[in-house]
């Protein structure tokens, strides 16, 4: 069975509204964890828009599950990484300007810059995932940047609008992860999934992790967090 990473950005989302100390985003990871979650995400963005430095240290401290950190691979964010040490390091583009991730880090033209940041990571015992549109060449140079995970961006599947274009989508998504299970390494997915699109890439053979944020603290809003956590996971298992 595959696992949920539940990202907890948008917690933090709320609470910087009012820059006060609620909703607290240590606290939803536990009960994040009550529900079934895997893995807790949160992502560090150099303006600091949502998570802080504080709450991926208290986050460290706290979560009994693996802790993935998303980040763009910049020197004040790797050091922050390679003194925490999480499990996980997701690297993935950022935009000052964007409201979310708009697509998968370019590892094709971007890995001799990037190789040195992962060898780094390497030498601390840090998994290093790269976040990567559905591209054999984005695949390949993955592997030669030498990450053991690829989370496969799933924003285009999760946007189309006819049912013709998600299928194709969705067989980009397959395809790559093919490539990148055949390369030997783990093949992760995420980006704009939610309960009513989850259950075909749930079902991708040998796909390892969905990583969804917005959909379940959006559900979480009406029935709790605890819950919203447990239904999705409950579509992951029915999938």
């Amino acid at each position: 069975m595959n696992k949920l990473g539940v990202n907890i950005d948008h917690v933090a989302t709320l609470r910087q509204a009012r820059h006060g100390y609620e909703p607290d985003p240590v606290w939803a990871a536990v009960q994040a964890q009550l529900g079934g979650a895997d893995l807790i995400t949160v992502h560090l963005r150099e303006d600091r828009r949502h998570i802080q430095d504080r709450d991926v240290e208290r986050l460290r401290e706290t979560v009994t599950v693996p802790l993935n950190l998303e980040m763009a691979a910049v020197n004040e964010i790797v050091a922050i990484a390679l003194r925490l040490r999480p499990a996980m390091v997701t690297l993935v583009p950022e935009k000052r300007t964007e409201v979310t991730t708009e697509g998968g880090l370019n590892v094709a033209t971007g890995w001799r810059r990037l190789r040195g940041v992962v060898r780094r990571f390497h030498r601390y015992g840090i998994a290093v995932s790269a976040f990567i549109d559905a591209e054999r060449r984005q695949v390949l140079a993955a592997r030669r940047l030498g990450c053991a995970i690829c989370e496969i961006h799933t924003g285009p599947y999760a946007n189309a609008a006819r049912r013709s274009k998600q299928q194709a989508e969705l067989e980009k998504i397959r395809t790559a992860g093919e490539e990148v299970l055949n390369l030997g390494m783990q093949f992760n997915a995420g980006h704009g999934l939610n309960y009513q699109n989850v259950t075909p890439v749930a079902s991708l053979p040998g796909i390892e992790e969905l990583h969804i944020g917005h959909a379940i603290i959006s559900r979480a809003v009406f029935i709790g967090l605890r819950r919203a956590v447990a239904e999705m996971k409950a579509a992951m298992v029915r999938a």
